[in-house]
């Protein structure tokens, strides 16, 4: 698999981010990071999610993109768009309910000529250990199925 990266455009408040390769908690501090300086754009208007070049995504970076749609409802009152090509990330959406939290698409979105990497924000093992609980937090509080999914992860990870 390919290594993570994270790319991103806007326009007049218009967002995408594109997950590329095998994203991973070790990109869990520069994804927040990007969509807190998103949020605090005065002209935020949209966000859509572009997986169609993930070739993984673990359930740290599922319970970021959760996080993102819950703050996104709760503050801009919009559901974001999810466009995946893959067949398997599209059914790991549907089995972490992500159809509650997102518009899905099984389709590429149109792609932005203005597109660039988001540069890697380092965390300490502290601070991503901090976000990998919270991810999971957000996550198990989607479904009934997810919080029984990761109760095991989560009691050990709060436990050390």
């Amino acid at each position: 698999m390919t290594e993570g990266r994270i790319l991103a455009a806007s326009q007049h408040g218009a967002y995408v981010i594109r997950l590329v390769g095998d994203v991973r908690l070790t990109l869990c501090t520069t994804i927040d990071d990007y969509f807190q300086h998103m949020y605090d754009d005065p002209q935020f208007a949209s966000v859509w999610v572009d997986l169609c070049d993930a070739e993984g995504i673990d359930s740290t970076t599922l319970g970021l993109l959760a996080k993102l749609a819950l703050r996104i409802r709760e503050k801009f009152h919009f559901r974001p768009a999810i466009y995946s090509c893959d067949p398997g990330i599209n059914r790991l959406l549907r089995s972490m309910a992500f159809h509650k939290l997102f518009e899905l698409h099984d389709e590429p979105c149109r792609n932005p000529d203005d597109i660039v990497e988001v540069p890697l924000v380092p965390g300490s093992e502290a601070a991503v250990k901090e976000k990998v609980i919270e991810a999971h937090h957000v996550l198990m509080g989607v479904s009934d199925d997810n919080r029984e999914r990761f109760r095991d992860l989560m009691a050990a990870l709060e436990r050390g």
